[in-house]
């Protein structure tokens, strides 16, 4: 009887033990990280994306809890993220190597977007192709995306950027006066074509101020420290699998989406319609399934990202091999 007691008395202590465990991993499981996310404000589809992530329950569903920090351009992120101020950064290709040429342990993840850059000219003009751009003046954010962009589609047109245009710097925040103020003229002041990245010629399109000869893609990344990762067991997926899911609202619910974008973007003249055409490059708000979804890269995004590392080279003073810092290990489950 003794024997059986004491037989009795383990049994319970074992199972005491094992449910205390099982109840201390579950919940260790749903305790939620804290992350900081460094995003663009004025930038679309990324704003459209972290505005769903900060009205609804994605992140905490995913097991995260989330700061935002908001910044207006991809060097500023590069900063806030050498400076430790941010856990992920939300950013383009150019941007990204740069970052990558540090060697501080900033890695590509995942692919956040494509976004848009593009070439146009007065509504007006008589100029309908690219290689109408011939001794013509065309102006260009220099450093930016749109340069390189630019410049690929006059070399396929059997234009070469350095003789055959006139190339002046303009700011992409110098553009909307311009273009308004000329409106209805042939030529912008001295120039005769613009180049830019959205949403700025997504809005010129949707006013109908220009006339759109080129559209070339930028590959869009989602950054996070390896540092972060180790310290922070699966938070790689997990914030990967929340921009997944926020692209599966976002297609549902685009109005909405499009709406908490242009309230804290405060763009002026930005509009539905101006959010629709610079989300159209992006294949996830098309489709009809989620699985048909991806925010894993293939090998056209790797070629992009790879240009984008070429033409920074000088600027940065070293080669980056983009593949050597980004791959998809961490979005492989994501569905």
């Amino acid at each position: 009887m003794m024997k059986q007691k004491n037989l009795l008395f383990i049994v319970i202590l074992v199972c005491s033990f094992i449910f205390t465990n099982v109840a201390c991993t579950s919940i260790d499981y749903t305790k939620q990280t804290k992350i900081r996310i460094g995003w663009q404000v004025p930038w679309a589809t990324q704003g459209q994306i972290v505005q769903i992530l900060k009205h609804t329950d994605i992140l905490k569903k995913n097991g995260l809890e989330a700061e935002f920090v908001g910044r207006t351009y991809g060097p500023e992120l590069n900063a806030a993220a050498l400076g430790g101020e941010i856990d992920v950064v939300l950013t383009a290709d150019q941007p990204a190597a740069a970052l990558f040429s540090k060697d501080k342990g900033w890695i590509g993840i995942g692919r956040l977007m494509y976004n848009r850059t593009s070439t146009y000219v007065p509504i007006n003009s008589s100029i309908n192709t690219i290689k109408e751009l011939k001794d013509k003046t065309i102006g260009i954010p220099i450093g930016a995306a749109a340069e390189r962009v630019t410049n690929e589609a006059l070399i396929r047109n059997g234009l070469d950027p350095k003789k055959d245009v006139k190339i002046i710097n303009i700011d992409i925040r110098n553009q909307g006066a311009l273009v308004v103020l000329n409106k209805d003229k042939i030529k912008w002041d001295q120039f005769d074509a613009l180049s830019g990245f959205d949403p700025t010629p997504a809005i010129f399109e949707s006013r109908r101020y220009v006339k759109v000869l080129d559209v070339g893609k930028v590959c869009s990344l989602v950054l996070m420290n390896n540092d972060f990762i180790k310290k922070n067991p699966k938070v790689a997926e997990k914030m990967m699998q929340s921009i997944f899911d926020a692209y599966d609202y976002y297609r549902k619910n685009v109005e909405q989406a499009n709406k908490w974008f242009m309230q804290e973007s405060r763009l002026n003249d930005i509009d539905q319609n101006a959010c629709n055409i610079a989300a159209s490059i992006e294949p996830n708000i098309k489709v009809e399934d989620r699985a048909k979804m991806r925010v894993y890269f293939i090998e056209e995004d790797f070629e992009i990202m790879q240009r984008a590392a070429d033409f920074i080279e000088t600027k940065i003073g070293k080669r980056v091999n983009m593949k050597e810092f980004v791959n998809n290990i961490y979005v492989k489950d994501i569905k």
